[in-house]
């Protein structure tokens, strides 16, 4: 199974093009007002619009609210929504939307995991590692895409530790908060690449 390496927090249709031009198959683009990589609806669609067919636009929130998602989805549908496991509770999606709750703790009932989670640190987009054992009792059960902290450097000891149907960086291919490195990106996918193939 290939593994799925997602880009997550572009901005900017260069970094966006070097994502895909290195094998990206997921692009993650977020709407939480707080965070660097912020995007207003409108400029997500716009970006999205480069993606070609196979390339998954991901909209990524944090506790959004319900009046958020709407504004969202009135200029932009993405092929998936990730934000907080528990998030999913109070939000209504469109059919046809894929749901990737983010979970950040190994749940105390681990039969409630659903079949394709995204696994994060504490706080998302501030370059801290997750719990990698953790992660990888889930990787054993579910498709699990590994994110927080992950960059080129260290990208393939996450893969050999958790063994995760996914990765996913934000701030790893970053030069400054919320602006992408297009080096950064190509460094980071083909190592993930290459461990996947090892």
């Amino acid at each position: 199974m290939t593994l799925l390496v997602k880009i997550c927090g572009l901005t900017r249709a260069d970094a966006l093009d070097a994502a895909v031009g290195a094998g990206a198959d997921a692009i993650g683009f977020v709407f939480h007002p707080s965070s660097p990589r912020n995007l207003s609806p409108k400029r997500a669609a716009a970006l999205a619009g480069r993606l070609p067919r196979g390339v998954l636009a991901v909209a990524v929130t944090h506790h959004p609210e319900p009046e958020d998602v709407l504004r969202v989805l009135e200029a932009f549908r993405p092929d998936a929504w990730q934000t907080d496991a528990e998030d999913f509770t109070r939000l209504r999606l469109p059919r046809g939307i894929a749901r990737w709750p983010v979970l950040r703790r190994l749940p105390a009932n681990p039969r409630t995991i659903p079949a394709r989670v995204m696994f994060d640190a504490a706080q998302s987009g501030r370059g801290r590692l997750a719990r990698w054992g953790d992660a990888k009792l889930i990787a054993g059960r579910r498709e699990l895409i590994l994110g927080g902290g992950l960059d080129a450097d260290n990208v393939a000891r996450a893969i050999e530790a958790v063994g995760p149907f996914g990765v996913d960086v934000s701030s790893g291919v970053e030069s400054s908060p919320g602006v992408k490195d297009r080096a950064r990106i190509r460094a980071f996918i083909a190592a993930a690449r290459s461990a996947e193939s090892a």
